[in-house]
This record gives C-alpha cells, sequence and structure tokens, in this order.
C-alpha cells in the first residue's frame, strides 16, 4: 500500500473533525423540552424585555390606573420582568372606542375600558348596562366572577378581543348644575351626557332626560363650558375629575353597575406562551379584584370631599319613582330576556 502525503492526511482529518462537529451540535440533549420559535417561558428571563401598551381614558387618581399599576407590577414580578407593562392614561391612545377598534386590529396590545362602549362589538354585552340589575356589590361579583360573566367575556372573541377580567367602575350616580334631583320627576328636560351606548340613551330617554352622548373626553369640556347640565358616573369618578368645579348637585341613583374590562387584543394574547397567558388572565383578575377594594375603601372619604367642596349630595332619592320610569326599557330589549332569567335565578 502506497504511503499517503502528510498534506493529505491532515486536510482529511480536519474535514472528519467538522463533520463530526456538525452532527454532535445538530443533536437535541436527551431529555431536553422542545421549544417553539420567539417562545420564552415565563420563568427565564428574554434576551430583551416584551413591553406591552395598556391605555386608558383615566388620569392618575382614577381607579382604573390603581387596576392598571397593580396589573403591572403582578406581571413584572410573575414573568421574572420578562414582560412590561406600560401604562398610557389621559385617552393618550385614543377614546374608549378607539382602543376597541385598535385593539381588534392589533395595533394596541391592551385597555382598561368601561363596560358601556362593549355592546357596539358584542351586543350580548349590554345585557349588563339594563338598569337597576343590581343591587349590590356582591350580586354584581356573583355574577361577573361567575359562569354567566366568564361566558360573555369568552363572546368578546368573536370581535377580536380578549376579556381577561372585570374590574370596576362602579354604581352611577347623577350630578347636575341645576337642581337637587330627588324623584324622577326632578330629572326631566336636563341636558345629560350619557355614554355613547344604546341603552344608556334608551334609559335616560325613559326618564324624559335631553341625553347627549359623547366620549369621557369631550363630556369634561362640555360641563367646563355649560353646553351640558349634568353626566353621570360613579363617585371615585366624580371625585378624580373635581367635578365639583362645573356640578352642584349629585344624587345617589345607583341606576346602573358600569365594570371595566381589563381587556387585550386577541391576536395579541394568542401570541403569548401559554404560561404567560395564564398569567395575564389571573393577575387580571387579582388586579381587578384588588381595586374593588379599593374603591369601596374610598368612597366614605371621596363622598366627604365633595360635600367639603360645596357639593350637595341626595343620597336617599326616591328610587322607586326612578325604577317605575325606566321599566319600558326591558320591554324594548326582548333579546336580552334569556340572560336576564339567568342572573335572576342565580341570584335567588
Amino acid at each position: 500500500m502506497k504511503k499517503m502525503h502528510r498534506p493529505m492526511a491532515i486536510l482529511l482529518t480536519f474535514i472528519m473533525t467538522l463533520i463530526i462537529v456538525s452532527c454532535t451540535s445538530q443533536q437535541t440533549p436527551t431529555g431536553a423540552p422542545e421549544q417553539e420559535p420567539g417562545e420564552t417561558p415565563a420563568n427565564e428571563t428574554p434576551s430583551e424585555t416584551i413591553v406591552i401598551k395598556l391605555g386608558t381614558t383615566v388620569n392618575e387618581q382614577d381607579s382604573f390606573h390603581v387596576a392598571a399599576e397593580k396589573f403591572a407590577e403582578l406581571v413584572a414580578e410573575r414573568t421574572n420582568n420578562a414582560y412590561k407593562i406600560e401604562i398610557y392614561p389621559n385617552a393618550a391612545l385614543g377614546d374608549e372606542r378607539t382602543m376597541l377598534e385598535s385593539m381588534q386590529m392589533g395595533t394596541l396590545d391592551m385597555g382598561i375600558i368601561t363596560s358601556g362602549p362593549f355592546v357596539n362589538f358584542t351586543p350580548e354585552m349590554g345585557v349588563l348596562d339594563m338598569p337597576f340589575l343590581f343591587g349590590s356589590n356582591e350580586d354584581v361579583y356573583k355574577i361577573l366572577d361567575g359562569e354567566i360573566g366568564k361566558e360573555l367575556l369568552t363572546k368578546l372573541e368573536n370581535a377580536n378581543l380578549k376579556g381577561l377580567a372585570y374590574a370596576e367602575r362602579g354604581f352611577r350616580n347623577l350630578t347636575n348644575s341645576v337642581r337637587p334631583v330627588e324623584k324622577a320627576e326632578d330629572i326631566k328636560n336636563l341636558k345629560i351626557r350619557v355614554m355613547e351606548n344604546e341603552i344608556y340613551i334608551s334609559t335616560f330617554e325613559a326618564l324624559g332626560v335631553n341625553t347627549v352622548p359623547m366620549a369621557w373626553t369631550e363630556a369634561l369640556t362640555a360641563l367646563q363650558q355649560k353646553t351640558i347640565q349634568g353626566q353621570e358616573n360613579p363617585v371615585n369618578v366624580i371625585h378624580a375629575y373635581k367635578l365639583w368645579e362645573s356640578q352642584k348637585y349629585v344624587t345617589m341613583t345607583r341606576h346602573a353597575y358600569a365594570s371595566a374590562i381589563i381587556t387585550m387584543s386577541l391576536d395579541k394574547f394568542k401570541s403569548l406562551p401559554a404560561d404567560v397567558q395564564k398569567i395575564f388572565i389571573d393577575s387580571a383578575q387579582e388586579a381587578a379584584e384588588y381595586e374593588r377594594k379599593w374603591v369601596a375603601d374610598n368612597e366614605e372619604r371621596q363622598m366627604a370631599e365633595l360635600e367639603q367642596n360645596g357639593m350637595e349630595i341626595v343620597k336617599e332619592p326616591d328610587l322607586n319613582s326612578f325604577r317605575t320610569a325606566v321599566k319600558s326599557v326591558y320591554d324594548k330589549y326582548p333579546e336580552y330576556s334569556e340572560y336576564l332569567s339567568r342572573i335572576e335565578a342565580a341570584l335567588k
């Protein structure tokens, strides 16, 4: 046999070494879990923190902001800072309807949105806006955190939205700059801002009000300029926006309960790893419950400050007169009869 030349032997050795290294690098270690491209487990910090933008239309004193901050804190803690929730208050990303449309299109990640605008995207959500539907916070939470509430959140997916949990706007009350309102008759012909929601409009039209549907950001200007005479919102909103600067009278009608849905773009939610999806859902529920307690703990103090700033509060209006006046609203929406029956049965 002929002896191989030394240069040729070196070359062949080099080639064999490359082949062995290549084969070794392509093997998956025994027992190592397969990872989807782009996915990072929640307990591992990625090379770059993933930023999730969350918008609200409220200021930093509002309960929505309290919920948003708690949610951001929980997500950061539970994902080892792999996900950061950036909060954009004061309608920096648009009014509520605009934010919902942006989430539908996938151009906005998240928002905390008053329940009112959702009926324009998922008609079934309107049942929660019916007047005098709930008598207490306990009744509300039993429905929203139970089977019916979760079912309604699931229906949002038909609009490419993902409802994570129900935070709280709260029981809504009337304010105006004209006169004390002690019974339904007293509200007639007042020019009142209502949400851009058909059921709210129908409710106040049944009360004989001159309804002015508009976004909240526009309403603040209209109140200051006195182009409208009143509005309806929970105590925490009346307080956070210092409505005593334009409104004199508060009536504790508690005519409707408005939730605040912690909402996400369905496309964005589906892009998250499964363990992170669960973290987002669990954190949203805990943030919602935290915010509800914050609202309850602060209402008495806030009402006292409304009075200190010159507002007159009718704490016990004739609610029967209001309930009688809005009965026609229930007749107007037979499509909610099944849900209303289920809610009534669940609260017995």
